[in-house]
């Protein structure tokens, strides 16, 4: 990232801040609604996942933390960790999805940066279509809730985007109020597999762009804290509508470039 011209610096601040805000917001996102903004400045998805992945440790923890200290204050010593996060479920979930998560990691990887590329735009553009037409991914049955489990787990070691499918799973199984913690150390504990894939490869964890990435996501993420709290005690069609608009102009455009430079 050593590389980059001026402008495309201040476009990655500006998108990180974008990532911290829709994390925080929606519990999820992060990755999925920023990186291909980011892949549009640089085609190398293995530039930014690294970036994208200490962040998910760092502010998923700092929520789930903070959440677990207050429910611990108001029920004056109770036990917060059984009432912010669905540890029963959250240990089912990752049983199903562990093994398809280490083989994404490994095709991380191991597949060229330009087919990653693709394949993450065009896996966004399927997201963002059912953002638009207000149909997000639904399971009604054990057997899908399996299959998308796997998928998304697949997906999420390979792109970090997998959250849509694992969400739609979640969903149907946590209280709406335990759901965006539970999906936070959900988060965490896959994005901490990932990692060490990456330090065990000899990836470049770019750490020294931490030093300004961190505060333009943590501006995101304060911000999102107060979205998080609307969008509890509202539906927002619109807001996805739109969101799913943009990111299938963005992944359209980044297919297209794809295709262009094969």
């Amino acid at each position: 990232m050593d590389q980059l011209l001026w402008y495309q610096y201040l476009l990655i601040g500006l998108i990180f801040v974008w990532s911290g805000f829709v994390r925080s917001g929606l519990g999820f996102g992060g990755a999925a609604l920023s990186l291909p903004f980011l892949l549009l400045i640089d085609d190398r998805p293995l530039l930014f996942l690294p970036v994208i992945a200490i962040h998910l440790l760092v502010f998923s923890s700092a929520t789930v933390l903070t959440n677990l200290y207050r429910a611990r204050q108001e029920k004056a010593g109770g036990d917060a960790f059984a009432a912010s996060i669905d540890w029963h479920y959250l240990r089912y979930a990752l049983a199903i999805m562990i093994v398809p998560k280490l083989l994404g990691v490994f095709g991380l990887i191991t597949l060229p940066a330009a087919v990653m590329s693709g394949i993450i735009f065009v896996i966004v553009s399927i997201y963002a279509v059912g953002y638009i037409l207000n149909r997000p991914f639904r399971s009604n049955s054990p057997a899908v809730d399996a299959l998308f489990l796997m998928i998304g787990g697949y997906i999420s070691g390979s792109s970090l985007i997998g959250a849509p499918l694992i969400i739609a799973v979640f969903a149907n199984h946590v209280e709406k109020q335990r759901l965006r913690d539970t999906l936070f150390v959900l988060w965490f504990i896959l994005v901490t597999i990932k990692m060490a894939a990456f330090i065990y490869a000899g990836i470049d964890l770019q750490l020294i762009h931490q030093l300004w990435l961190l505060p333009c996501a943590a501006l995101g993420h304060l911000a999102g804290l107060r979205l998080h709290q609307r969008m509890l005690e509202r539906e927002s069609p619109l807001f996805f509508r739109l969101l799913g608009s943009a990111l299938l102009l963005i992944s359209l455009i980044g297919i297209l470039r794809s295709l262009l430079q094969s």
